[in-house]
Parts: structure tokens; C-alpha cells; sequence
């Protein structure tokens, strides 16, 4: 419009003023640069990513739910992530996930090339005040959230009880790993809150290992085990009975007519404790990078991750493997984490009570 305007004015015999022409300068060098700019920014990340290995720290050992869902998407993330890098799982368990996510904070490259997925519980674990957990989960890059998770407490039909009402006066034996991880606290906060008689026996490394104790008649059962591992890993004991879901922890959706923990809520104030107890476990399978990595390769993760989530033969392979997946972006679990970091101190010190041995 400028230039029109310049060549308008000389057509009438009218010099231009200076500030035009410096307009009109300026104008032309911003157009230079821009047919000068760098690579667009996904060719600067496909660049980076180009032979590179991107390394997911599982939380959590072989054959449990989230070794299993991490291998599902190590197969198709790297189609979606430009520069299409290696993808490789490191498991890396130890205090309930919580070694992961140090590593993940304190020790992995904050390049794009690290990711972490660790339980539910390990991001709140600063705010319970456990000093092992070495880190801010504010300050991690949350790339998203691969099922929403729907957890229950179950027993082996060895056990001898049925119902939930039952556990409330018959004595079971819970198998559990350290006493901060999500399976021990889950069955704590089931005893304190709710009245749950049971025996509690630590020292497994994870759900996988529980599951041979069941089988073996050491364990009754676990308490905080995703339906989704229930339904994959667990499948044969449960489509034969053999594993029975007792209780739901969490989960917008009935799993037929067992009770749910919020039926036995009798405040708003027992509502915010059991949503900050059991509501977190809606966070199955998080997924994140460490903090400080560039934000133009979050973005790319992020992106790669929701794109991975709607892929046919992604989506197809969770199918074959029998997990489920109802995804969260890595901004949705960045908000939901902070909601919950949010609590009220009277809040999240009945929190700890519940989780008192």
C-alpha cells in the first residue's frame, strides 16, 4: 500500500515525505528477511531428531501395565516425531516410580531425548512431603497421558471373600511393593479411610510380581491395579474368575454393579481427599520429558504424542495387545496436576493420615 501510495504521489507531482520513504525501507527489509528466514521450526526439529534415540524410563519392571503400554507406543511415537528417532524402553524401577522421575529431573538429557513414565502418585509425591522425590512437577514437560485410568481393589477367588463388605470385616492379605509406592498407599488410605481389614505384605517389585505371589497363594490380592492391566496382563485370571475387581478407586464409568470408593463419601471435604487419593489415578499412564527442554521440541513431543494416539495402526495394536486408551494431551495433565497440587493443607493432611502404616 505504501509503495502505491509513494508512486501515487509522484504521479501528482508530490515528493514523499521522509518518514514514508523510511516506512516504505523498512517495510521492503522486513519482506528481505522474511524471504531470508532459517528453516521452518519442524525442519530445525526434524534436523535435531534426525538419527538420533529418544530413551522412555519406565517406572515400573517387565510385564507390568506400564512396561506393557510403553513398548506399545515405543512401535508407532517415532512415525509422528519429525526426523523419526529411535525409540528405545529403559526400565527403571525402584521406590515406586519415584527413581524414574528423579532420573527423569536430575539426570537425563534436557535435549528431547528422555522421556519418563512413572504411576500416578509420583508427581504428588513432593507434595506429601517425601524428601527421596527429588524434584518440581511443575517444572516437568507433561507430553500427555495414555488412559484414563479406572482402578480397583481385587482379590483372587482363594481369597474367600466377594464383596467389599466383606473386606470390612474379614481379614485379606495385600500384596504390595515399598510403602510409598501407589499400591501400598491405595490399600492404606482403603484401611484407614474405609475400614478395610487387611494384612499388608511389601517387598514386590511391581503388579507383575504380585500377580506370580497370587498365583503362588503368599497374596489374596492388590489394591490400585488398573482395569486395563487387569484386562491384558491379568486377562486369564479374570476371564476365568480367578481375579475378582472388589472395589473401583476411580473412573467415570461403572464396571458392573461393584461399589465405588465415592459411594462411601460422606462430606465434600471426603470428596476432595478421594479425589486427591483415588481421582489422581485417572492419570494411568503419564508420560514426561524433563524440564528445561526446548519448547519448540515439547511441542513437537506433545503433537507427536496426540497424532500417535489417532493412528489406525496404533490404534489397532493397542486393540491386539488388549490395553485400553483414552488419551490426555500433555496440557490437560499439566492442569489436572496442578489442580491437585493446589489442595488445601487440611486437605492433603488428611491425606497423609490416610496413607499412615
Amino acid at each position: 500500500m505504501m509503495r502505491r501510495l509513494l508512486l501515487s504521489r509522484a504521479l501528482r507531482g508530490k515528493p514523499a515525505t521522509g518518514a514514508m520513504v523510511a516506512t516504505v525501507k523498512c517495510a521492503f527489509a522486513v519482506v528481505a528477511l522474511a524471504v531470508a528466514a532459517p528453516p521452518a521450526v519442524a525442519d530445525d526439529v526434524a534436523g535435531f531428531y534426525k538419527g538420533k534415540t529418544v530413551t522412555i524410563a519406565v517406572g515400573h519392571e517387565v510385564g507390568t501395565g506400564f512396561d506393557i503400554y510403553a513398548r506399545v507406543l515405543q512401535r508407532h511415537l517415532r512415525r509422528h516425531i519429525p526426523g523419526n528417532p529411535t525409540l528405545v524402553v529403559q526400565n527403571m524401577f525402584g521406590v515406586g516410580g519415584v527413581t524414574a522421575a528423579n532420573w527423569l529431573y536430575n539426570v537425563a538429557p534436557k535435549d528431547g531425548t528422555a522421556l519418563g513414565s512413572f504411576v500416578y502418585t509420583v508427581p504428588l509425591e513432593p507434595l506429601m512431603g517425601n524428601d527421596v522425590a527429588r524434584f518440581d512437577p511443575a517444572k516437568f514437560n507433561w507430553i500427555g497421558n495414555m488412559e484414563e485410568g479406572v482402578a480397583v481393589c481385587g482379590l483372587s477367588k482363594a481369597a474367600g471373600v466377594a464383596t467389599f463388605e466383606q473386606m470390612r470385616t474379614t481379614e485379606t492379605v495385600i500384596g504390595g511393593a515399598t510403602t510409598t509406592g501407589a499400591l501400598v498407599r491405595t490399600a492404606l488410605a482403603l484401611r484407614n479411610l474405609l475400614g478395610v481389614k487387611m494384612k499388608l505384605v511389601l517387598g514386590y517389585k511391581g503388579t507383575a510380581s504380585i500377580k506370580i505371589a497370587i498365583a503362588r497363594g503368599e497374596v489374596h490380592g492388590v489394591c490400585g491395579l488398573l482395569m486395563s492391566t487387569v484386562t491384558s496382563a491379568w486377562r486369564e485370571d479374570y476371564d476365568a474368575g480367578n481375579f475378582r475387581p472388589i472395589i473401583q478407586l476411580s473412573g467415570r464409568t461403572r464396571i458392573g454393579t461393584i461399589p465405588s470408593v465415592d459411594d462411601y463419601a460422606k462430606s465434600d471435604e471426603d470428596r476432595q481427599v478421594h479425589g486427591l487419593i483415588f481421582g489422581a489415578q485417572s492419570l494411568g499412564k503419564l508420560y514426561a520429558a524433563p524440564p528445561g527442554i526446548p519448547a519448540v521440541r515439547r511441542d513437537a513431543l506433545r503433537a507427536a504424542f496426540a497424532a500417535t494416539m489417532k493412528d489406525p495402526a496404533f490404534v489397532a495394536d493397542a486393540a491386539r495387545t488388549q490395553i485400553d486408551i483414552s488419551p490426555m494431551t500433555g496440557t490437560e495433565v499439566e492442569a489436572f496436576i496442578a489442580r491437585l497440587s493446589a489442595s488445601s493443607p487440611a486437605i492433603i493432611e488428611r491425606v497423609k493420615q490416610a496413607f499412615a502404616p
